[in-house]
């Protein structure tokens, strides 16, 4: 159950005594809340209202507002046009029917729902400051940002122990690499993001949020919804932490795993040109790894007094906006096949348009 706002006034003071005593010396300081309040719009025009929370996302640069929103909505455009022509070539042209392309599709798709999911709210937060989200509201988003993220890092290992098959064990690739594995992987992939973050979620909106309800990130993130905390979170931070370690680190060491395979058996190989194939079939998706990994661990992983909740936006728009825009400019510029099934696609279309 989601637990509301209490309101301020007479009850703000008993908030502030009671979130000293309660919150942990590790944990993260009142003061991020309190100024969030301070800084949080007030609500005009029965916008939002006493329960409501305020997304705060760079409201200490308020004179670049327009021009920020302005270029997170053409990165966003550029995000759903290039996703959407991923899955369209994937899912149209004959040639792009094997396991990769099958996992970029999903990928691209994946990226669709993560920028629907950040990118609205993140324009409204800049266009309309002030304007309230429901406890339910900013609950979802949580949810479906924990479950994207994790997804995300499952699906990379499953093109990561593609590409492994493809080139380690090339004879029985067709064997071990079937339509019903491929379909069973993705949808592990999608649904293993679920429990963790249906888990968390809940149990994170079940702490009673009192005093300010100005939360100084861009989207409903963890670690700005624990300072809004009046209660001893250590427990939950402790979880969340061994939770991130296994979501980031072990699909990661599955993935480089996987690379030292590909590599020992690329050294092997007598071919200079076989060699080279080799490693260009791979080349892309060891960029999209290198990007989505180490932003979010940055966020993740890093020490929480280490960063400025400022800093985390801007670290945090490199795997919510600019990555998921990056990667159909990443496998299309360096992909061959991808470039040369958009040429028979629109050649397909001028040729079959007369004859309409």
């Amino acid at each position: 159950m989601i637990s509301w706002f209490q309101g301020s006034g007479g009850r703000h003071s008993h908030w502030v005594s009671a979130n000293r005593l309660l919150r942990p010396p590790g944990s993260m300081p009142a003061a991020w809340a309190l100024q969030g309040a301070l800084d949080a719009p007030p609500c005009a025009n029965q916008s939002c209202t006493p329960r409501d929370l305020v997304l705060l996302g760079f409201a200490h640069v308020p004179t670049l507002r327009p021009l920020l929103a302005a270029l997170f909505l053409a990165t966003f455009l550029l995000t759903l046009l290039g996703n959407a022509l991923i899955v369209l070539l994937t899912a149209l042209d004959p040639v792009l029917r094997s396991p990769m392309y099958f996992f970029l599709r999903h990928l691209a798709l994946l990226e669709i729902s993560f920028s629907l999911n950040i990118a609205p709210r993140l324009l409204v937060t800049l266009l309309r400051p002030g304007q309230g989200v429901s406890p339910t509201g900013c609950a979802l988003q949580l949810l479906f940002v924990l479950s994207c993220v994790t997804s995300e890092c499952f699906l990379l290992t499953a093109m990561a122990w593609d590409r492994y098959v493809a080139i380690c064990r090339p004879l029985r690739y067709g064997a071990i690499m079937t339509p019903r594995l491929c379909h069973l992987l993705a949808a592990t992939c999608w649904l293993a993001g679920v429990p963790v973050s249906l888990v968390f979620t809940v149990w994170l909106f079940s702490f009673p949020f009192c005093g300010p309800r100005g939360i100084r990130h861009f989207f409903c993130d963890i670690a700005p919804l624990l300072s809004l905390v009046c209660a001893d979170t250590r427990v939950f931070e402790s979880n969340v932490l061994a939770a991130t370690v296994l979501v980031i680190m072990v699909p990661f060491c599955l993935i480089a795993m996987s690379y030292i395979g590909v590599l020992v058996t690329v050294l092997r190989m007598p071919s200079a040109t076989g060699r080279h194939k080799a490693l260009s079939t791979c080349a892309s998706h060891l960029i999209v790894v290198i990007l989505f990994y180490g932003t979010t661990g940055v966020i993740h992983l890093r020490p929480k007094a280490s960063y400025s909740p400022e800093s985390k936006q801007v670290v945090s728009l490199s795997y919510t906006l600019v990555t998921p825009m990056l990667n159909p400019l990443i496998y299309s510029l360096r992909n061959k096949e991808v470039k040369a099934a958009l040429g028979r696609v629109c050649c397909h279309r001028q040729e079959s348009g007369p004859h309409e």
